[in-house]
């Protein structure tokens, strides 16, 4: 269930005093499909939070709960009012037949906005992103890092109290992913609790806070340092790719290979290479071995009881 939103005044009071939105024990279920497992995420105010996992983990399906746009079939979901939320989903989220500063109308219109304050915060975003050149270009016309900047633009305008911004940093240039950068600090510097999904685990390290989702499950969560802390066992860093078992447990990064050596093993590392700090990217990968290891353990210790019967 969703939490009940209050009027705009009774809104912004609550909002003011809230001191996180997101999911308690959220699941979000497609006929067959469990998308969202009991998964539990906060997003406080003035911070930056990062959700991260592979294709199918579960991502768009929990950002599209914090933004209301979809409900969850169990659990509970606290969130502002609806026009105290802004969302960028996984496209640009403009209109390629509106110019820039006609997206930005539209959307100041849609959030109620007065029209003064709108224009007075689009031409100070607008320029800061390297945007007032193209006011009166057609967002369909401009390239794609500056439709994503249009897009977090037109999410962050109305100052929301959680901004919800679905893989924003996609596939944009490094100049225009500063500027996206530049954006999302500002949004949390106004008070909003961000919440963006990522594919990249360097980026989601400059957030407070990581929730990394796998198959539709909490895989890890906590601030980078805490989830890199609770990482099992250690990490060393080969050139040449392990033989024997540790084949499973090893992955090429940066054209080397990285093994994984899980705690408790009674003669060390017998294997070549020199041990390495891990780092958000390195722990996240091993807690996805960690549970493919622990499930094909357990199936293993299933056929074997099978066969003995």
């Amino acid at each position: 269930m969703t939490a009940p939103s209050p009027g705009s005044e009774a809104g912004s009071a609550a909002a003011a005093a809230q001191d996180w939105w997101g999911t308690e024990e959220a699941c979000v279920r497609y006929g067959d499909k469990l998308a969202l497992d009991h998964v539990t995420f906060r997003a406080v105010p003035g911070r930056v939070s990062a959700v991260v996992g592979g294709d199918g983990a579960g991502r768009t399906t929990l950002l599209r709960c914090l933004a209301g746009a979809l409900a969850v079939t169990s659990g509970r979901v606290r969130l502002p009012p609806p026009l105290r939320i802004g969302y960028l989903s996984a496209g640009s989220g403009t209109y390629p037949d509106l110019s820039v500063d006609e997206n930005l109308a539209f959307r100041a219109t849609a959030y109620q906005l007065p029209a003064a304050v709108a224009r007075e915060r689009s031409a100070r975003l607008l320029e800061r992103a390297g945007l007032s050149g193209a006011r009166n270009r057609l967002a369909g016309r401009l390239s794609g890092g500056m439709r994503q900047k249009l897009g977090v633009i037109a999410a962050m305008l109305h100052q929301p109290d959680l901004l919800v911004l679905d893989e924003p940093t996609t596939g944009v240039d490094p100049v225009s992913r500063a500027d996206l950068w530049w954006l999302i600090a500002q949004a949390a510097a106004n008070g909003a609790a961000v919440v963006f999904a990522t594919s990249y685990l360097d980026e989601a390290e400059r957030a407070v806070s990581v929730l990394a989702l796998d198959d539709g499950r909490a895989l890890a969560s906590g601030t980078p340092e805490e989830i890199i802390a609770a990482m099992p066992g250690t990490l060393r860093v080969s050139d040449a790719r392990p033989e024997g078992e540790a084949r499973r447990r090893a992955w090429r990064r940066g054209g080397r290979w990285r093994i994984w050596d899980p705690p408790g093993r009674p003669d060390g590392p017998r294997e070549p290479g020199r041990p390495v700090a891990p780092d958000l990217q390195d722990a996240v990968t091993v807690a996805i071995l960690a549970r493919e290891l622990a499930g094909a353990e357990a199936g293993s210790v299933e056929l074997e009881g099978g066969g003995s019967r």
